[in-house]
């Protein structure tokens, strides 16, 4: 069996496999991660049945730890898809910081919707709300896309229930709380270095909304 400086080369290897088939061929994850741990258990020089058994071993161990919480996840942010409460959660963020700041607006917005819902998820729902303000307060797309873009990737890849972080709290046999309570606080400055580059340098390319419906049509519906 492999071990030492060579296995870990094999890994590296596998990591960008990985990255490659998903990012590159759009290659579904759960295909292409069954896939690549069982070559790089060959590799490695395990024998087929301890691969495959490694393979369930660690997929059940990961999913028994996770399972509940992002079901859970799903759930709450189903809720908030189809019955608008992300958007009023939107409104209300908009009222305290004012339309003029409507960037910080939606990174907040992006920040807290990320934490049930996947960023990509979340990005939809919030997309067309991004768009009537880009018009309404006369923003370039640019700014409001990477500002809300940042403040959904900031606890979507900290904060639990998201599959990352509870996978790696999972792996590293970490307090799930703790995680998500320091994932919480981590995740501020990141949201907040988005919007700094969202309002200092993605300003410089001017993008204008294509809108479906006005701000003021969205808000009546």
């Amino acid at each position: 069996m492999v071990s030492g400086g060579i296995a870990l080369l094999f890994l590296l290897i596998a990591v960008i496999l990985i990255i490659f088939f998903t990012a590159r061929f759009n290659v579904n994850a759960f295909i292409v991660l069954i896939s690549i741990s069982f070559i790089y258990g060959l590799a490695i020089g395990l024998p087929v049945t301890d691969v495959v058994g490694k393979i369930r071993d660690g997929f059940g161990g990961t999913l028994g730890y996770i399972g509940i919480v992002i079901a859970a996840g799903t759930i709450i942010g189903f809720i908030l898809e189809k019955t608008g409460a992300a958007f009023a959660m939107t409104q209300a963020i908009m009222k305290l910081v004012g339309k003029k700041n409507s960037p910080l607006a939606m990174s907040i917005a992006g920040y807290v919707v990320s934490i049930p819902v996947f960023c990509d998820s979340g990005y939809v729902i919030l997309t067309p709300l991004n768009k009537a303000l880009a018009e309404e307060t006369g923003r370039s797309m640019s700014v409001m896309a990477v500002a809300l873009a940042t403040g959904l990737c900031a606890t979507h890849t900290l904060v639990p229930p998201t599959p990352g972080p509870i996978a790696a709290a999972g792996t590293l046999h970490a307090d799930l709380g703790t995680v998500i309570g320091l994932g919480i606080i981590v995740a501020i400055p990141a949201m907040i270095s988005g919007l700094i580059w969202a309002t200092k340098f993605a300003k410089r390319y001017q993008i204008k909304a294509e809108l479906a419906e006005s701000y003021d049509e969205l808000v009546k519906k």
